[in-house]
C-alpha cells in the first residue's frame, strides 16, 4: 500500500536527514574525504543488504543504513566545494556539481525502470555496489586531503532534532492510517505531531543558550542570504521529492506504462537541466542570485501547476513531456544559486557547519513532502473513489478502468501541493542581498 511504499523512502530520508549536522562537523574534524570514504563504504554495503532482503521490513532497515551512508557523503561534497574555490569561481564549481545531477535524474529512472522490469527490483541495489567501489578508488586518488579543524559535538541537540523530526513526521505521514485520531490510548496523531513540533523548539532553545558549540551555530543565520536559501532549499527538497510519488504512481497505475516507460517521461526534464546547468553556474558568478534562482522557482511552480492539469487516463504523451521539460529549466536555474548563494559570504571555518545546515534543511523538506504527499494522496483517493486505504493500483499496479479517471484526479491534485510549498520558497530568493563578490565596479547586475 501508498503508507508502506513510501516508508521505503521516507527511513532512508530520516537518517538521510537527521544526523547531517553532526556529519558536517565530522568532516571538519576528521577531513572531508575521510568521512565521505566512510560513508561511501556504509552506502555500498547497506546497498547490497538492501537488494538481499526478502520483507519490506526488512528493506525498510536497510534504508535506514543507506540513508546513514549517503548523511556522511553529502556534507562532504559541498564542503569541499566551498573551501577549495574562491567565492568569484563558485557558482560555476556549483553548476558541474548540479551538471552531474542532470545526469542522474536521465540516469537513475531509466537505468532503474530497465532494471526492474529485467533483472528485479534488487537490482537498483545491486547496481550500487560496483558504483561504490569505483567511487571509493576515485576519491582516495583525486579528492583532496584538507585541513581538519577541532570541534566538540552537541549530543543533546542530536538527539533533541532527532527525536523531534521522528515524531513529526511520523505524526504527519501515518495520520491518514489511523484516521488523523486515536493511534493508543491517549496517544493521538495531533499529539504527536504537536510533541515533534515542542521538542524542535526545544532544540532551537537549546542551540541558543548552549555555550560550548552548539550543533547548529545559530549565527550562519546572521547572514541573509544564508537564511533565504535554507527557506528556499528546504521548499526545493519538499517539491522534488513530493512531485515523484503522484508522477509515477500515475504512470504505472493509470497508464498501466512500464517502470521503464515511467522513467523514461523523465528524458525531458533531465537533458534541458543538464544542459542548463553549467550556463546558468557561469552567470551564478556574475549576476544577482535574486534573478536566477527567481526563474527557477517560478518554472517549478507553473510546470506543476501545468502538469497537473494535464494528468487524465487518455492525456497525450507529448502533453505531458511538455511540463516535465520546464521542469528541467527550473532544475537548471535553481541548484547551482541557490547552494551557490547559501555558502558564498561564510568563512571558511564555518564551511562543514553550513553545508550540513543547508544539507539538513534540503532533506528535511524532502522528508516532509514525502510523508505529507503520503497523507494527501490516501485522502485524495479516498475522496476521489469512495474507498478506504486506497486502492489496489497504489502499489504501481493497473487499477481498474472504472477507477482509472478517479486515480488520475487524486494525483493530479496531490501535484498542486508541491507547488504551493514552492511559493514560500519563490518570495525568499526574491530577498537576496547582493553577494559580496558582485559589490565591486564592473561587476554584471
Amino acid at each position: 500500500d501508498v503508507p508502506a511504499v513510501v516508508w521505503v523512502t521516507s527511513a532512508y530520508l530520516l537518517a538521510y536527514a537527521v544526523p547531517l549536522l553532526i556529519t558536517g562537523r565530522l568532516g571538519d574534524r576528521f577531513g572531508p574525504k575521510r568521512v565521505y570514504l566512510t560513508g561511501l563504504v556504509v552506502f555500498t554495503a547497506a546497498s547490497l543488504w538492501c537488494g538481499l532482503t526478502g520483507t519490506i521490513e526488512q528493506l525498510i532497515l536497510a534504508r535506514v543504513l543507506q540513508g546513514f551512508g549517503a548523511s556522511m557523503m553529502t556534507p562532504q561534497t559541498m564542503a569541499v566545494i566551498t573551501r577549495t574555490f574562491p567565492a568569484d569561481k563558485r557558482g560555476r564549481a556549483m553548476s558541474l556539481w548540479g551538471a552531474v545531477s542532470g545526469v542522474a535524474m536521465l540516469v537513475g529512472p531509466i537505468l532503474g525502470g530497465v532494471l526492474v522490469d529485467s533483472l528485479g527490483w534488487e537490482w537498483i541495489f545491486f547496481v550500487n555496489v560496483p558504483v561504490g567501489v569505483v567511487g571509493s578508488v576515485l576519491a582516495m586518488r583525486l579528492v583532496p586531503d584538507l585541513p581538519t579543524l577541532s570541534h566538540r559535538f552537541d549530543l543533546v541537540g542530536v538527539a533533541l532534532s532527532a527525536a523531534g523530526m521522528f515524531l513529526l513526521v511520523f505524526g504527519i505521514q501515518e495520520g491518514g492510517t489511523y484516521d488523523w485520531g486515536t493511534i493508543t490510548g491517549v496517544l493521538t496523531v495531533w499529539r504527536l505531531i504537536g510533541a515533534g513540533l515542542v521538542v524542535l523548539v526545544l532544540f532551537v532553545v537549546w542551540q541558543a543558550v548552549n555555550r560550548a558549540e552548539p550543533l547548529v551555530p545559530l549565527a550562519l543565520f546572521k547572514d541573509r542570504n544564508f537564511t533565504l536559501s535554507n527557506v528556499a532549499i528546504t521548499s526545493v527538497g519538499f517539491a522534488i521529492t513530493a512531485m515523484a510519488f503522484p508522477l509515477m504512481l500515475w504512470a504505472q497505475a493509470v497508464r498501466d506504462w512500464s517502470p521503464t516507460q515511467a522513467g523514461l517521461l523523465l528524458v525531458p526534464m533531465a537533458v534541458v537541466a543538464s544542459a542548463l546547468a553549467p550556463w546558468v553556474g557561469a552567470l551564478a558568478d556574475r549576476v544577482h542570485p535574486r534573478l536566477l534562482a527567481s526563474t527557477g522557482l517560478a518554472a517549478f511552480v507553473v510546470a506543476l501547476v501545468w502538469l497537473s492539469s494535464v494528468m487524465s487516463p487518455d492525456a497525450p504523451v507529448w502533453q505531458i513531456l511538455l511540463p516535465i521539460a520546464l521542469l528541467g529549466v527550473a532544475n537548471g536555474f535553481m541548484w547551482a544559486p541557490i547552494a551557490s548563494t547559501a555558502t558564498r559570504n561564510l568563512p571558511m571555518s564555518s564551511a562543514g557547519a553550513g553545508a550540513g545546515v543547508y544539507n539538513t534543511t534540503r532533506q528535511v523538506g524532502g522528508v516532509l513532502g514525502s510523508a505529507a504527499i503520503a497523507a494527501l494522496m490516501e485522502a485524495r483517493l479516498t475522496a476521489e473513489l469512495r474507498v478506504e486505504g486506497g486502492v489496489s493500483g497504489a502499489g504501481g499496479t493497473a487499477v481498474p478502468e472504472a477507477a482509472r479517471e478517479g486515480f488520475s484526479a487524486a494525483m493530479s491534485q496531490s501535484l498542486l501541493l508541491p507547488a504551493v510549498v514552492l511559493g514560500f520558497g519563490l518570495v525568499a530568493v526574491l530577498f537576496y542581498q547582493r553577494p559580496r563578490h558582485l559589490r565591486t565596479v564592473g561587476a554584471v547586475r
